[in-house]
């Protein structure tokens, strides 16, 4: 009996050390991070780099110069078109133009009144009808009857230079009124376009040269602009689908579709450029963001796609039944993110998608899905 005992007692010790041997070896072997290959849609799509920037910006400038006499400049502030920002001192040239309002409201007046001359050329009018009928009945001589119609003639032509002169004064107040007035109008300064005021040169108070700038505007409006290689260039289209993933916000995915494609590439890389419409906010829209893009251009069913991280080149490590397995596959559509695998997978299968240079065919493994 006892002999039975010391006997189970050995086999039980014998199995116990068997299951701590066989725990202590797999939980010493290295945990793989896998996903699933799964079927879905696969997308055909070429990548490209993305960068962020204001429409078009304006530095505000005075085309004359005076004193910031009102100012309502506010670094950061957004205006909207037609919002007042800021206006010059416009007393002088107030009283400029007043000056030549009066000036000119006498030239006027006196144009009503009319002129001396044409009194003078009444009075040689009538000497000259007077001496026609002495003429006509010998009591005048025909040299005294020419010196009258000389006479009225240089009336007439004194009278026809006053006027002209008198036309050429009035367009001159016009012209200066109406040059006045619109320097006066230059003198207020509001928002060309929406925008943030970005930079400000003058405060209220500030005494500005001609051509000094005033402020800086920076539109609202955003250009997504995509930087693609000549290789991929051809198949892009307006309309086509879009994912852009920026640097600043870590790999949060945005959509969007292609809505320029330029004819020409830029002269300094020789990439073709296009403009993406983003479902994006303004406020996350930062001028200067950049980041990459994937433009799709096909998609089409797939019976295996797998995450973009988990290729090694032409191979994909596979872990079946705890062991690593080195897999050659053969490409199709390739996404920012995934890629379809056209043969060397199936749906189901289990491969690694970190550290993938740490793995070799025929290695065992714990695995751990990817969250």
């Amino acid at each position: 009996m006892l002999n039975k005992i010391l006997g189970f007692k050995f086999f039980l010790t014998v199995i116990l050390l068997g299951l701590g041997a066989w725990a202590a070896a797999y939980f010493m072997r290295p945990v793989a991070l896998v996903e699933v290959v799964v079927q879905g849609r696969a997308i055909n799509a070429v990548p490209g780099s993305v960068a962020v920037y204001a429409e078009y910006q304006m530095e505000l400038k005075s085309e004359i110069a005076g004193r910031v006499a009102r100012s309502e400049l506010d670094l950061g502030r957004v205006v909207k078109k037609g919002d007042f920002l800021v206006s010059l001192d416009p007393s002088e040239l107030e009283l400029d133009i007043q000056q030549t309002e009066s000036e000119f409201t006498a030239h006027q007046q006196r144009i009503v009144v009319g002129s001396s001359l044409k009194l003078e050329l009444a009075n040689a009018r009538d000497e000259l009808a007077n001496k026609k009928r002495l003429a006509l009945t010998g009591n005048l001589s025909e040299s005294e009857l020419i010196r009258q119609q000389r006479l009225v003639a240089q009336s007439e032509q004194r009278i026809a230079l006053e006027d002209v002169e008198n036309q050429q004064r009035t367009a001159t107040f016009v012209t200066v009124l109406k040059a006045k007035r619109l320097r006066l109008g230059k003198m207020v300064f509001n928002a060309p376009f929406d925008g943030v005021l970005s930079v400000i040169y003058a405060r209220q108070g500030d005494l500005i040269g001609a051509n000094a700038p005033i402020a800086t505007l920076i539109s609202t409006s955003r250009t997504v602009e995509a930087k693609i290689s000549e290789e991929n260039f051809s198949g892009i289209k307006v309309g086509q689908k879009t994912s852009v993933r920026f640097l600043g916000y870590g790999n949060q995915l945005y959509t969007g579709t292609v809505s320029k494609v330029l004819p020409t590439a830029d002269a300094d890389t020789q990439r073709y450029i296009v403009h993406l419409s983003l479902d994006l906010s303004l406020e996350k829209l930062v001028p200067g963001l950049t980041g990459e893009v994937t433009i799709v251009i096909g998609e089409r069913n797939a019976s295996a796609i797998v995450p973009r991280r988990s290729l090694r080149g032409m191979e994909i490590l596979v872990v079946n039944k705890g062991r690593v397995e080195l897999r050659k596959v053969e490409l199709g559509y390739v996404a920012l993110n995934q890629v379809e695998v056209l043969s060397g997978l199936k749906a189901g299968e289990s491969v690694i998608v970190e550290e993938l240079e740490r793995y070799q065919g025929g290695e065992r493994v714990r695995t751990k899905f990817a969250k």
